[in-house]
């Protein structure tokens, strides 16, 4: 198997399967809406804002480890 010996670099340069590009929008739109909530000017319940700082966190680890995975030479 050629990817084993892979740097993180030519890991997110490599093609993505199918499955984690959707998986990497999803990522993208939660960080994206978790953000809009924490700079919104109106003054929210602590609580949501709370929440959207974990949304911010899981869509980005969510669309980094979706962007790291690569296809197998099978796959292709």
């Amino acid at each position: 198997m050629k990817n084993k010996n892979m740097n993180v670099l030519d890991r997110a340069l490599a093609p993505t399967p199918k499955w984690f590009k959707i998986l990497r929008s999803v990522g993208i739109a939660l960080a994206s809406v978790g953000g809009a909530i924490i700079a919104s000017p109106v003054a929210l319940p602590v609580g949501l804002v709370s929440a959207a700082g974990y949304l911010v966190l899981g869509g980005s680890v969510i669309s980094v480890v979706s962007q790291t995975a690569v296809k197998t030479e099978e796959e292709m």
